[in-house]
């Protein structure tokens, strides 16, 4: 590890050094040229006879006009030096700060620079920085959530097997017992569904499937898949839909609205009503899903279609966070848009696509 470091520190001191060395070659040369060209126009303005020179040492004209060049690049050089120590030692704390960023140090930050053009770059980088933070704290609790959530079924269901394995059990302790593990290896299944959705249409950059299909008559069966849930909760599904039809990839819109759905069923009350109307609009149609439960906060609807974000963590039990991130990324993939709002107990997530 020192090894690795000391050649880091080293590398790092290559950078700054090949970089100096380029500014002042830059600079440099940039003078040299400028002396050059003011040498030869005042040996022509002398020889014309247009510029008149008195040299009491009795050099001559070209011989002075040589050491004045000379003398010009030398002090050229060194107030060039001087004059660019402060957008050096700027852009060498950025790049110290993209090597500290690109070995995970997320927490990495710049000053903000005093010269305009690179108060800009410490500022996006600082931006970049901290989105990078954000989004390696909820993927470090996601991974910890996960592990947990997935082991949770995994122990239930080889307890459970376990005591079948061992018999003497009546038939309603097996039927029991064997419902259990039904129902933990569909949790198991679900969460591996989402997570493999998601990385699934992140890849993904066009649709290759769109066909035409009744919208209507899909929300309606996306509605009976989750009947075993909205009926344990009593829930009044409200479904009043005329006939639609659209252009669209089928299985991966039901996937949207089986999470959204999902989300409805997960945060409503006990015996509560969810609503479910599909809007024309001029070549659109947007899809609303509305729920009566808690209301999800400003700060969390700006977040709540991230990677592995969960606003509420008392239901992270009952899922991913990967669920939204998916209908967005699918919803992206479609043109169109999907927004939250919720107040006073009513939340509505809305699904606008185009119909054409």
């Amino acid at each position: 590890m020192k090894k690795h470091r000391r050649r880091n520190r080293y590398l790092q001191r290559e950078q700054r050094g090949a970089l100096t060395a380029l500014f002042s070659a830059i600079i440099f040369l940039v003078l040299t040229v400028t002396i050059f060209i003011v040498a030869i126009v005042i040996v022509i303005l002398v020889r014309t006879g247009t510029l008149h020179l008195s040299f009491h040492s009795g050099l001559p004209a070209v011989l002075f006009v040589a050491v004045l060049a000379g003398g010009s690049i030398l002090m050229g050089t060194i107030v060039g030096s001087i004059i660019d120590r402060t957008p050096l030692r700027s852009l060498n704390k950025t790049i110290d700060g993209i090597n500290r960023l690109a070995r995970g140090s997320y927490e990495t930050r710049l000053p903000v620079a005093e010269l305009p053009a690179l108060r800009e770059l410490s500022e996006s980088f600082n931006t970049l920085a901290a989105e990078l933070q954000n989004t390696e704290m909820l993927r470090s609790d996601f991974v910890n959530n996960f592990s947990h959530e997935f082991k949770t079924p995994i122990v239930s269901i080889q307890g459970f097997a376990k005591l079948l394995q061992k018999g003497n059990l009546t038939p309603e302790q097996q039927r029991e017992y064997l419902d259990i593990i039904v129902a933990e290896s569909g949790r198991l299944a679900d969460m591996a569904t989402n997570v493999l959705s998601l990385t699934r249409v992140e890849n993904q950059e066009i649709l290759t499937d769109v066909t035409s299909f009744n919208l209507s008559e899909q929300l309606r069966n996306c509605v009976l898949l989750l009947e075993k849930k909205w009926t344990a909760k009593n829930l009044d599904m409200a479904i009043d839909l005329e006939e639609y039809n659209i252009r669209a990839s089928e299985d991966l819109l039901k996937e949207v609205w089986i999470n959204l759905l999902d989300n409805a069923i997960k945060f409503s009350p006990q015996s509560g009503e969810i609503m479910v109307q599909i809007q024309p609009g001029e070549g659109t149609l947007t899809v609303s899903i509305t729920n009566y439960g808690p209301d999800i906060s400003p700060e969390d609807q700006k977040r709540i279609f991230n990677k592995f974000y969960q606003g509420d963590t008392s239901h992270s039990g009952e899922g991913t966070g990967v669920g939204l991130a998916v209908a967005k990324r699918v919803i992206d993939l479609h043109q169109g848009s999907i927004q939250v709002s919720s107040d006073g107990g009513k939340t509505v997530f809305s699904v606008t696509l185009t119909n054409s």
